[in-house]
């Protein structure tokens, strides 16, 4: 049987650093990661896609504001419905453009909804960046007119930030896995999915945007998958970075990972997420999990370290490695 594999691009992945966000130029990028979906799907993998929406659903945040006088703005769980569609479609597109290379059967977008706990501290404490990069008086005027909490992002600039709480589960899971079995790409939980909360009357949305590396975790371990991969700006995960000991980790055994997670390798502004991602999704029964840039996907997915060593990504893997990394 086939093996499944959860493949997360970050929002970054389609609107890259310094671009504007334009339909052509996030046209590109997604062609981009429609090769490297279609090397996993000739080599038999079936694949369900998750993208993460932080440019996209700032910018169209903003697009909403500046529109009030016409039309009434929407919730910002709304917004996050719309750009899962929008990218959705864009992703779906740039799949069916590869398929003949690709082999594949057939691709679609599952607007989803992902369950999230309303007493999530997450909501007292908004630390998840959106939109473009703001000047520190472009910020302070963002926060006064609309009530936005914004912070400095880096040293690159100031951004909006809103609650990001932990995904609990995903409604669609049911529509998803029946449509895997069937062959199709799936894309799905676009920026995280739509976060929504139980109410008496049933399930509502909730002004928030949920992390798309832990929404792929959880959908990984729900259908279940047999990898997850999340899709970063590097080529692999670098120990002591920064500094004249910095060095690529091309595999670990995740009680390595949780060793370096713990001892602050990983702070949660980088690759904290990813890999605590990849630890849950490892411990809740999971074989592999892959981080990389989008080139080295299929490479790090398929090759043994000792045949890649160098021209992989990191692989996290519930065993110890046959070549130790670690220092």
């Amino acid at each position: 049987m086939a093996k499944t594999a959860v493949v997360a691009l970050g929002g970054n992945a389609l609107t890259r650093e310094g671009q504007a966000g334009s339909y052509e130029e996030m046209e590109a990028n997604a062609n981009v990661m429609a090769r490297s979906v279609a090397s996993l799907l000739r080599a038999g993998w079936r694949v369900v896609v998750v993208h993460g929406n932080g440019p996209q659903v700032g910018n169209l945040a903003i697009q909403q504001e500046e529109g009030t006088r016409l039309v009434p703005a929407q919730p910002l769980f709304s917004l996050g419905a719309m750009t899962e569609g929008q990218l959705g479609s864009l992703i779906v597109l740039a799949l069916r453009r590869v398929s003949d290379a690709g082999g594949m059967r057939g691709a679609v977008a599952v607007v989803t909804n992902v369950a999230v706990n309303p007493d999530d501290p997450a909501f007292e404490n908004p630390t998840k960046f959106i939109g473009p990069f703001l000047t520190k008086e472009e910020a302070e005027s963002m926060a006064a007119e609309r009530g936005w909490v914004v912070r400095k992002d880096s040293n690159r600039g100031y951004r909006r930030v809103v609650p990001s709480p932990e995904p609990v589960a995903i409604l669609e899971t049911a529509a998803i896995r029946a449509l895997v079995e069937q062959g199709q790409v799936v894309v799905a939980a676009g920026g995280g999915g739509v976060p929504v909360v139980r109410y008496k009357s049933g399930y509502g949305g909730v002004d928030a945007v949920i992390d798309k590396d832990y929404a792929a975790q959880l959908l990984a371990t729900s259908l279940p998958a047999d990898a997850l991969v999340l899709v970063t700006g590097v080529d692999t995960v670098l120990l002591h970075y920064g500094t004249p000991q910095q060095k690529a980790i091309h595999e670990m055994a995740v009680t390595q990972a949780e060793h370096y997670l713990e001892t602050g390798e990983f702070p949660d502004g980088s690759m904290g997420p990813k890999v605590r991602a990849a630890i849950r999704f490892l411990r809740s029964g999971g074989e592999q999990a892959v981080i990389t840039s989008p080139e080295l996907v299929y490479a790090s997915l398929q090759g043994t370290i000792s045949e890649l060593e160098g021209v992989t990504g990191t692989r996290i893997v519930r065993v110890k490695p046959l070549i130790a990394t670690a220092p």
